[in-house]
């Protein structure tokens, strides 16, 4: 009996969704649960469900088993991911496999052939297995056992040419599982480092490296790998001397991802950095950032000045440039003429004039502003301000009547001030040209699946915190939908400090840094990193731990 009378016959489904589902299945050649499923007739839990009471077969919960590796390794990588199932326990000579097609009796033959044991058979959910395979066998598992038949030894690999290896059907496939496995991971770097006898691959996701799963015998292939990577990115893969640079666009469910690629010759091989970026993450509003309402509006009216200098600072990876193209996609607009100096652009935003700095021809972050000013602007971004020639063109074009958005390395707002002072700055056009600067962090979100409330521990949480020791908090757990970590993506942290004529004294009389927070708190000008984490904290958007890691930063 198929799926389809058997979920007939339990009444989950009728014969009028039979015959569509059927008709459908026809034209698609899909499997037809799958077809029902995403006709929204049944759930894969009833599919499943369905079966195991049909066929008596039990369904097993893969996550919870504990699998021992000898047992995992009875049957190849490259057929558990076709067949897409797994072994799960040996006993007596009956071998258990957990699959989610038990109508694919052509599987019993093969397996008993290759392992020698009687087979029986449980069900476990297609997604769970899919992820189970992902986490026991590795990334990229099947393609390197098909890579690996077809060599008697590493000497032979190492003798290959290296652009036909790099361009084979298996190292293509490989490489597009790795970068599709990070975007599915919101990995926002792929870091792939060349050892004596390992090849690591890691994802920075939520800003935290973590080791991507991938087999050890990727190490035989890590040249393979570094060609296919160059090729996709258009680089030179005879040079293995010098650091090159390049960019791939990739596509995954309907989105366009631009990946920006950094190759560094390293003592035992090059190491590659592939930096993610989102299309969309460019089209993003200010109100998605997780900017508060007591900052949001200010600076709302702070970018929509007609002039000035406006700085958003932070260290790396602190989310400086996103807060800068939401700003500008506020103000873009027909009257409005945008202009940035990036280096390099990171996202392409429509509407708006975008500059890439060359030093290989002159066109640094002041040249390119100089040149720009003359194309009229209303509007410049300025991607960092650097040294004390870029500073000074962003004052001049700030005073002649242009509003200039830049970033700076600095751990604080007030610090801003003194950066620019002791760039070469004279204290008076930083008086007169600034009229904001926000300073800003990102903490990684407390995963909704497996948060824990309960108060604080007073031995890991500072009494300057002034956190109540009654108050119950979040706390991160760990689960599958988060990679144990207990987190699952990023918020924005703010500080914002406007200018005032009392600021504006402060500056030219070259007060320090401390002291211009300190008169701005007390005024209502300044609000810290501190407080706005702090209230996060309270929400139970991040935890206590995590946003201390983020304000030592």
């Amino acid at each position: 009996m198929g799926i389809g009378s058997i979920l007939l016959e339990q009444g989950l489904i009728g014969r009028e969704d039979l015959d569509r589902a059927l008709a459908e299945q026809r034209a698609s050649g899909e499997r037809l649960d799958r077809v029902l499923v995403r006709m929204g007739l049944v759930t894969p839990e009833q599919v499943l469900s369905a079966i195991g009471e049909h066929l008596h077969m039990p369904v097993v919960d893969l996550q919870a088993l504990d699998i021992e590796q000898d047992v995992l390794s009875l049957l190849p990588a490259k057929l558990v991911n076709r067949q897409n199932c797994v072994p799960i326990a040996r006993q007596n000579g009956t071998l258990t496999v957990a699959t989610s097609d038990p109508f694919e009796l052509a599987v019993l033959d093969e397996l008993k052939l290759l392992t020698g044991c009687s087979i029986k058979i449980v069900l476990a959910d297609e997604h769970e297995l899919r992820s189970f395979i992902h986490a026991r066998y590795g990334v990229g598992s099947d393609t390197l056992d098909e890579l690996s038949a077809g060599m008697e030894d590493e000497v032979a690999s190492e003798a290959q040419d290296e652009l036909a290896q790099a361009q084979e059907a298996s190292v293509i496939k490989l490489v597009n599982d790795l970068l599709i496995e990070a975007v599915k991971d919101r990995a926002t770097d792929v870091h792939i480092e060349p050892y004596e006898r390992e090849l690591a691959v890691r994802y920075r996701i939520d800003g935290v490296l973590q080791r991507a799963n991938v087999p050890p015998t990727i190490h035989r292939f890590g040249a393979a790998i570094v060609s296919r990577i160059k090729i996709m990115s258009s680089l030179n893969i005879a040079e293995k001397r010098r650091p090159q640079d390049g960019r791939i666009t990739i596509r995954h469910k309907g989105q366009e991802f631009d990946l920006r690629v950094s190759v560094i010759p390293m003592l035992f091989g090059e190491g590659i950095v592939l930096r993610i970026l989102s299309k969309s993450a460019a089209l993003m509003p200010l109100t998605d950032l997780g900017m508060p309402r007591h900052v949001m509006k200010p600076w709302d009216g702070l970018i929509r000045r007609p002039h000035g200098i406006l700085l958003v600072t932070g260290p790396t990876g602190s989310g400086k440039s996103t807060t800068l193209y939401a700003s500008l996609n506020t103000t873009v607009s027909d009257e409005i003429k945008v202009i940035t100096i990036e280096d390099p652009v990171e996202y392409h935003v429509t509407g708006v004039n975008q500059i890439q700095v060359s030093s290989q021809v002159g066109l640094s972050f002041a040249a390119g502003l100089r040149s720009v000013l003359r194309h009229d602007p209303d509007v410049v971004m300025v991607g960092e301000i650097r040294d004390r020639e870029t500073a000074e063109v962003a004052v001049q074009a700030s005073l002649t009547g242009h509003l200039v958005l830049s970033t700076l390395h600095t751990n604080d707002a007030s610090g801003a001030i003194t950066r620019l002072i002791d760039m070469g700055v004279e204290p008076f056009l930083v008086a007169s040209s600034l009229e904001g600067v926000l300073a800003q962090r990102l903490v990684r979100r407390v995963c909704p699946e497996c948060a824990e409330l309960r108060p604080p521990d007073p031995e890991e949480v500072p009494s300057s915190l002034g956190l109540a020791p009654d108050e119950p908090l979040a706390h991160a757990a760990g689960c599958r939908a988060c990679r144990n970590t207990g987190y699952k993506g990023r918020v924005g942290v703010y500080e914002l400090l406007e200018m005032s004529d009392a600021l504006r004294e402060l500056v030219v009389e070259r007060v320090a840094a401390p002291e211009i927070a300190r008169v701005a708190s007390e005024a209502g000008d300044l609000t810290t990193l501190r407080s706005n984490g702090l209230q996060k904290v309270r929400d139970r958007v991040t935890t206590v731990e995590e946003l201390l890691r983020a304000l030592a930063s």
